[in-house]
């Protein structure tokens, strides 16, 4: 059950994954020389990941943001919906320089995921540290997933049949 996943993320990933292909597809096609040095305008869309932990009872969401200055980053919840957006940003000075690959990507980026029901949305927060963004939030023994106990109807069968 746990490999089932929700139809909001599936189309959030399927979404994903065409952006990625596409920006891939695109550089191949008019992948920059190395005298015209120009940056990739590509869309900057960084990995997520996100789990429940049933140990600590807290919804973890892992962003990788190498590069990004954590002032750059915004955060907001919205009803359900979890919405990380920020810029990644060359600040270096390019002039004068022919790169001879160039495969950075550079810019705005926007992720939303939809919170699983019992997350206490007062009570995020955020963490930086070494390019990765860390949210987390506690959520409700509620709405933490339950074993459902299987029983076998031949055992109880069998057991009708001796009385």
């Amino acid at each position: 059950m746990t490999n089932l996943v929700a139809r909001e993320n599936f189309v959030q990933d399927l979404s994903d994954f065409r952006r990625e292909f596409d920006q891939i597809f695109n550089r191949f096609l008019s992948w920059p020389s190395a005298q015209e040095g120009h940056p990739i305008t590509a869309r900057f869309t960084p990995p997520v990941q996100s789990y429940i932990d049933n140990q600590d009872k807290k919804l973890h969401c892992q962003i990788l943001l190498p590069g990004v200055d954590p002032k750059d980053v915004n955060i907001q919840v919205l009803g359900n919906m979890l919405m990380i957006s920020g810029e990644h940003s060359d600040s270096r000075d390019t002039d004068g320089k022919d790169f001879i690959r160039r495969e950075f990507t550079y810019g705005s980026f926007q992720r939303s995921l939809v919170l699983p029901e019992g997350v206490d949305k007062d009570r995020i927060s955020a963490d930086y540290r070494n390019g990765l963004l860390e949210i987390t939030a506690p959520i409700s023994a509620a709405a933490l997933p339950k074993k459902i106990e299987v029983k076998s109807l031949a055992a109880v069968s069998a057991r009708h049949a001796t009385a």
